[in-house]
């Protein structure tokens, strides 16, 4: 019977193994086959070329590890992988490539923060000086890509197509109602009166602080936003304002044309032939074009001039965590920072940030990092994208210079504590109980199944104030005012771009590339090279674990639609750091 049972069990390891075994050889196979497709397929630079910007999915800051393996999992048609990197410096270097014709701008519903798009703007404005043309078309143009659009020569739309443009706002959801229900109860302890991250889990609906300062950012980058499509339109901000508050989404094609919203109504095929009268093509099968990706591929779009002197830029996106592989890793910057400080090569660090933070622990510990770089006699600067708030501010505020937009999202310095306590959970919903035995006087702190005790909170409260005085304290040691300075304007208040300037959040107003530009003079460099960090060169193993990872989150997305956002939001909250730098997720639309 042993023997049998032994013999059984070799059996299933053997075949077990040779299933694996196989399956990594039929990886393997597609992967090198995939591969090999990518390299014949490479894209070519010929003259009459157009660069295509497909507004259309995620733009994230940078490239991400990409994936041989959607083929595997089904997935729908692979998309173009915007990066904000690629676009803007693609546009920048189009300006003088001479087989760039001009800029197709396909506006298809991208996702991207507003500041973001402002970038893209800016670079489309800089590339129209070299006299190159720019168009755009869409059958339906949201807001944020309409924005982008209207720096276009024209705007096209389909005669049939809206045009989406109703101002800004700023949506919460909030949990309680269902954290009552599950009986789970979120304990908070904070220091802020504006710390209003914590209002989603104890409230149900905005108080009137939050409500306040989201009036007041989302009036202020509206503000910014529409002397930008006023003046690439030719008309005035009242007329954008007009259009908002008028519904244009509902207008006709004539309408929108009467009230300069776009320039002309033209199905995509009879656009495809503007495109090929303005590139000298016969006709629109003959069309030449060319994505941000893939004229990266052909032509160095990074200034790389000089490989003595190089000005290191450091991207740090996401939440602030202690470890991990995800976001703004501790574990992992930390490191790289001192790399980044010891490196001779590197003469200077631009710190990328977008994030409204997370662990105030491991804020911390980047901060004195940042220091630490500092100290070697190098510049820091710190470049904002749509957001760099709460821990986010932490990490950027010892920096030598603070560069932002105006659409930036900053400030938000305060502090919070947020312990759920599932008691209620336990003991009335699924009729669990249980039962302590300790050999001191707080041997269940912070134990998810009792409610902290009196003494227990008072003794959190302690913390998170002490963790607020470090935090405004080195805010004023890095902006170089007092104390009472910063707190006057912290309590966990957030700011939009505009304000954070003129009350010395900020420093300049500017983008990446002008950060970049503006450390090379101070360092007198007339030729250096731009290295981007973390260095990413995906291995064969994280290809397919990232192939995994985005199959999973995929399906599920496409499970719960627009429901996929507070699954998201519900199940981070188990994961969270006692202590948190953190604003509350915010979506301006």
């Amino acid at each position: 019977m042993l023997k049998r049972f032994f013999i059984a069990f070799t059996g299933s390891l053997a075949a077990i193994w040779l299933s694996a075994f196989l399956f990594f050889i039929l990886v393997c196979a597609i992967a090198v086959s995939l591969s090999l497709s990518s390299k014949n397929d490479r894209v070519s630079l010929k003259e009459h070329t157009i660069l295509r910007i497909d507004l259309s999915g995620q733009i994230d800051e940078r490239p991400r590890i990409g994936s041989l393996f959607d083929e595997l999992y089904g997935l729908e048609e692979k998309k173009e992988k915007l990066a904000l990197n690629q676009i803007v410096n693609s546009i920048l270097k189009a300006a003088d490539d001479k087989s760039i014709d001009g800029i197709y701008i396909n506006c298809g519903g991208a996702s991207a923060g507003i500041a973001t798009r402002c970038e893209i703007v800016k670079a489309i404005e800089t590339f129209k000086k070299s006299g190159k043309w720019v168009l755009a078309y869409g059958d339906y143009y949201s807001q944020g890509d309409y924005l982008i659009a209207s720096a276009a020569d024209s705007v096209y739309v389909n005669p049939e197509g809206l045009v989406e443009i109703s101002g800004l706002s700023s949506t919460v959801l909030f949990f309680k109602n269902l954290l009552d229900k599950a009986g789970v109860d979120v304990q908070v302890i904070k220091v802020g009166t504006y710390k209003s991250a914590v209002e989603p889990f104890i409230l149900d609906k905005m108080s009137e602080a939050s409500r306040e300062q989201t009036m007041g950012y989302v009036n202020g980058i509206w503000n910014t936003l529409t002397p930008i499509i006023s003046k690439n339109r030719g008309v005035s901000p009242a007329d954008v304002n007009n259009w908002a508050d008028s519904l244009c989404v509902t207008w006709s094609a004539s309408e929108l044309v009467a009230n300069k919203v776009v320039d002309r109504t033209v199905y995509r095929h009879e656009f495809e032939d503007i495109l090929a009268s303005r590139s000298s093509r016969d006709d629109r099968d003959d069309l030449r074009m060319i994505t941000p990706s893939q004229y990266a591929e052909v032509r160095d779009i990074y200034k790389n001039d000089d490989n003595e002197h190089h000005i290191a830029v450091l991207y740090a996106v996401g939440d602030i965590v202690d470890s991990g592989k995800d976001g703004i890793s501790a574990e992992t910057i930390v490191p790289e920072i001192f790399d980044l400080a010891d490196d001779d090569d590197v003469d200077g660090l631009v710190l990328r940030v977008n994030s409204g933070g997370g662990s105030a622990f491991a804020s911390e510990q980047i901060w004195e990092a940042l220091e630490q770089f500092k100290s070697k006699g190098k510049p820091l600067y710190v470049s904002m994208g749509d957001v760099a708030a709460s821990g986010g501010y932490y990490i950027s505020c010892g920096a030598n210079r603070i560069y932002a937009s105006p659409q930036t999202l900053t400030g938000s310095i305060g502090i919070f504590g947020m312990i759920p306590c599932v008691k209620t959970l336990l003991n009335d919903k699924i009729g669990i109980t249980t039962s302590t035995v300790g050999s001191n006087a707080h041997p269940t702190f912070m134990n998810l199944a009792d409610p902290l005790t009196p003494v227990e909170l008072a003794a959190m409260q302690r913390r998170v104030n002490r963790g607020y005085e470090t935090f405004v304290g080195r805010c004023a040691e890095g902006r170089g005012v007092s104390v009472d300075s910063i707190k006057a304007i912290a309590e966990g208040r957030v700011w939009d771009g505009v304000m954070a300037k003129k009350i010395g959040l900020v420093d300049r107003f500017g983008t990446l590339n002008d950060a970049i530009s503006d450390m090379a003079k101070e360092l007198k460099l007339k030729k250096y090279t731009v290295s981007i960090y973390p260095q990413e060169t995906p291995t064969f193993l994280q290809m397919l674990m990232a192939a995994q990872s985005e199959a999973e989150a995929g399906a599920v997305e496409r499970q719960l639609g627009e429901s996929y956002k507070i699954y998201q939001t519900v199940r981070r909250i188990g994961t969270l750091e006692p202590v948190q730098c953190r604003m509350e997720y915010i979506e301006i639309k």
